[in-house]
């Protein structure tokens, strides 16, 4: 009697804390909603979007940003040993195998930024916009940076190296709610679903839970506006710490150890970088010429012929008759392949008109 007694208190608290979750986000998207006063003030804060792809670079105020993006770009932020130097949106471009990559040194970010202190909320708008985040931290202060900045960043709708909840949701004008799931849910019920679905005035709505997630990955999908987007944690000042430490920052996942000061493993952080903006460069070649190689087209992993012809003309796939491929995404080269080919990292291609 007693355990039963106690498995209801338990399943009850869940209830309190699924719901309450589904408040506290709610409530936390209306504080962030950004006012019209707001809006004019933060004007010019923002940077247009440019080059093939656009890092946002995060961190506490003095852990090195600025001092980054100089020796990355030939961008001169400001730098200085005390706090607040960047008070601007500063871009830079890197310039890497062929691709121009956009990187923001947003101001620093402090405690309490998602509540709008310090420019909190600008910093934040221009880094959903991004795709990869730097988080720079510093090496000789812990784990506090780094789990403070990820609070931050998941209280305004932003998951680092996550991907998105595989759970089907679709709202409808009449018929209840139908939940389904295809898996064993150990942690959301029917009944939970229901409840915090209801705290968003959801009453009719298809559910379908593909995967065993949990009340707040739940909200995400209702929400629908949250962002998905690798970050690499980029451990700086490494020559002001012991070897061992540097050893398990470095085995940490999506981490890289660098200093600035000593320049120390720069170029493997532009390795990583790389890998995870999942960038390819694709060469095109004239019929008769050699391939130019100087000019490189940049496009996401797993484009196809298609892209390739929208990004160099976008009458181009209405004139296709087929393309001539060599590289790696091929069986032989040159293979005469169609729109649909998925090309790869430094194929070249000759695009052949009607």
């Amino acid at each position: 009697m007693a355990i039963a007694k106690t498995l209801t208190e338990i399943h009850t608290t869940e209830y309190h804390l699924g719901l309450l979750k589904a408040k506290l986000a709610k409530y936390r998207a209306q504080l962030l909603e950004p006012s019209k006063s707001s809006a004019a003030k933060g004007e010019g804060f923002d940077v247009m979007k440019s080059g093939d792809a656009r890092v946002a670079l995060i961190g506490f105020p003095s852990v090195g940003k600025s001092t980054f993006l100089s020796l990355m770009t030939s961008t001169a932020s400001e730098a200085a040993s005390y706090e607040f130097t960047t008070l601007t949106c500063i871009p830079g471009v890197i310039e890497y195998k062929g691709a121009n990559i956009q990187l923001l040194d947003l101001p620093g970010i402090i405690e309490g930024a998602a509540q709008g202190k310090g420019r909190g909320r600008q910093v934040i708008a221009v880094a959903r916009t991004a795709d990869v985040v730097i988080m720079m931290l510093d090496a000789t202060k812990g784990e506090v940076q780094r789990a403070l900045l990820e609070k931050e960043l998941e209280s305004v709708g932003i998951r680092l190296n996550k991907s998105k909840p595989n759970i089907y949701f679709k709202p409808k004008k009449g018929g209840g709610i139908s939940f389904n799931s295809t898996v064993t849910l150990t942690q959301c019920s029917e009944k939970l679903v229901q409840l915090i679905l209801h705290e968003y005035k959801i009453f009719n709505a298809e559910v379908l839970f593909r995967e065993d997630c949990s009340p707040d990955e739940f909200i995400d999908v209702i929400v629908g506006n949250r962002v998905y987007m690798p970050c690499l944690y980029v451990y700086n000042k490494i020559d002001q710490i012991s070897m061992e430490e540097v050893d398990r920052l470095a085995r940490r996942p999506h981490s890289v150890v660098i200093s600035c000061g000593m320049k120390l493993n720069l170029d493997y952080l532009l390795e990583k970088l790389w890998e995870y903006l999942a960038l390819t460069c694709i060469y095109t070649k004239k019929r008769g010429q050699r391939p130019d190689f100087t000019d490189a087209i940049i496009l996401r992993k797993g484009a196809s012929v298609e892209h390739v012809c929208h990004r160099i003309h976008r009458s181009l796939a209405s004139q296709f008759k087929y393309a001539l491929v060599w590289g790696t995404s091929t069986k032989y080269s040159p293979q005469r392949v169609g729109l649909t080919h998925m090309m790869e990292h430094e194929d070249v291609i000759q695009i052949v008109k009607k």
